[in-house]
């Protein structure tokens, strides 16, 4: 993703991300292999714990984030009758996700603005609890990057979407994906070598 011409401290960075997040994805495929859903039921059961640990990398909260993916199964279904492909539906819930999760953000950064600064939500335990040391040390440098960063590279390297993909969620050009991509995979090294 970054390319020939990345510093080593972003190849280095990128492949500390890349075994992390790409460790939850096989987790997670490992756990629901992909399958063609026929009803709204069986798109819940297939893709809710994906969704919501896609949003709890995002929000870095387990129940914001299951209210977000609760949301965006709410929007799902009040236009599941419209939809023609149910295999658009896991882009339309993961979109969904992402948006929600910016909204959060904003509200929470609004909140922040208007109230004395308060100690930032600490993972729990059981969230961490399957990861190794240095996966969690990466977690814990993603939720430092600004929002952008934080969702493109979370984008990238657990949902496993392409720049056109990532491009097409979050709103923003290939060009501006990639050159987020590579400044977030900077700040993540500096951050894990300050550690």
């Amino acid at each position: 993703m970054v390319g020939e011409w990345a510093s080593g401290a972003e190849r280095s960075a990128e492949r500390s991300v890349e075994r992390t997040l790409g460790h939850l994805r096989v987790l997670d495929t490992d756990e629901h292999p992909p399958q063609r859903p026929a009803t709204l039921e069986d798109l819940y059961r297939q893709q809710r714990m994906r969704m919501v640990r896609l949003a709890i990398l995002l929000v870095d909260e387990p129940a914001t984030a299951e209210d977000v993916v609760q949301e965006a199964f709410t929007g799902l279904y009040r236009q599941w009758s419209k939809l023609r492909d149910t295999q658009a539906a896991v882009g339309y819930l993961r979109t969904a996700v992402v948006n929600g999760s910016r909204s959060v953000l904003r509200r929470r950064k609004t909140a922040r603005d208007y109230q004395p600064p308060h100690p930032g939500n600490e993972r729990s335990a059981e969230s961490l609890a399957m990861l190794t040391a240095e996966h969690q040390s990466v977690v814990g440098a993603l939720g430092q990057l600004p929002d952008r960063q934080r969702e493109i590279l979370v984008l990238r390297y657990y949902g496993g979407l392409s720049e056109s993909e990532i491009s097409e969620v979050t709103g923003v050009s290939k060009g501006t994906v990639k050159s987020t991509a590579s400044r977030a995979l900077n700040a993540l090294q500096k951050i894990l070598d300050a550690q």
